[in-house]
C-alpha cells in the first residue's frame, strides 16, 4: 500500500492514507504499520492530529512540531476544521438531504463496536446530501460536525442505509456488494497554525 503526502511544509503533513492502513500503532507487533509509524522513518517528531478508521481512506493530517499540534488539535476540538466525506450506502435515501443527531456510545460487550444509546450517548451529528442513486444504492456526501468513533458508519446503518463493504455494521446484502468499506474522507480545510492562512484539500473519490 502506497501513502502519498499531499501536502507538506515545517508544520504540517496532509497524506491520503489508504484503506486497512492504521493511522496510529496498534497493539501487539502484527499492528506496527501505522501512517505515523511510516512518516517517523523520515522525520524527527510526528504525531497525528485526528484519525481515520482502518478501513477508511482519504485525507489525514499530521503535525511536525509540537506548536502545530497544539493548535491544529484545538481547531478540531473548537470544531473549526471542515471535514468532508463521500459514502455509497446500500438503498435509495427518498430525500436530498438531511442530519442524523442520534446520540452514540461504545458497546462495550461488543469492542470497538459503537451503538446508540439515548440515554447515555454523547450527543452527535451528522448532515447528508444524497449526490446519485443507482442499482438499489445511494452515493451522497457526507460532514460529520461532530467527530464520535464511528460516527457516519453507526448513524447511516441506524437510519437503515449501511455503507456498502462495512463489516462492523453492514447487514450482508450491503456487504456483498463492496470488496471494501465504501468511505473516504474527501475534503478537509483547517488554519495553518504559523501562516494563519486557510487551507483545503480535495481529492478524487477512488470508488
Amino acid at each position: 500500500m502506497s501513502l502519498s503526502v499531499v501536502y507538506r511544509d515545517d508544520e504540517l503533513i496532509v497524506v491520503n492514507k489508504p484503506t486497512l492502513l492504521l493511522s496510529v500503532p496498534g497493539r501487539g507487533p502484527g499492528k506496527q504499520d501505522s501512517v505515523v509509524t511510516r512518516m517517523a522513518h523520515d522525520l524527527s517528531w510526528v504525531r497525528e492530529v485526528h484519525r481515520l478508521d482502518w478501513e477508511t481512506s482519504g485525507l489525514m493530517l499530521l503535525a511536525r512540531t509540537a506548536e502545530a499540534h497544539r493548535e491544529l488539535s484545538r481547531q478540531f476540538r473548537q470544531r473549526e476544521v471542515e471535514k468532508g466525506y463521500s459514502a455509497v450506502v446500500y438503498g435509495e435515501l427518498a430525500e436530498k438531504e438531511g442530519e442524523v443527531t442520534l446520540p452514540l456510545c461504545s458497546d462495550w460487550p461488543n469492542r470497538p463496536r459503537q451503538k446508540v444509546d439515548l440515554q447515555r450517548g454523547k450527543p452527535s451529528l451528522t448532515r447528508w446530501r444524497r449526490l446519485a442513486v443507482e442499482d438499489g444504492c445511494s452515493r451522497v456526501a457526507l460532514t460529520p460536525v461532530t467527530g464520535r468513533t464511528h460516527q457516519l458508519r453507526v448513524h447511516l446503518q441506524a437510519i437503515g442505509h449501511p455503507i456498502l463493504g462495512d463489516r462492523l455494521y453492514a447487514h450482508e446484502p450491503a456487504l456483498a456488494m463492496a470488496p471494501r468499506l465504501l468511505l473516504h474522507a474527501v475534503s478537509l480545510a483547517f488554519t495553518h497554525p504559523d501562516s494563519g492562512v486557510r487551507l483545503h484539500f480535495e481529492l478524487d473519490v477512488p470508488f
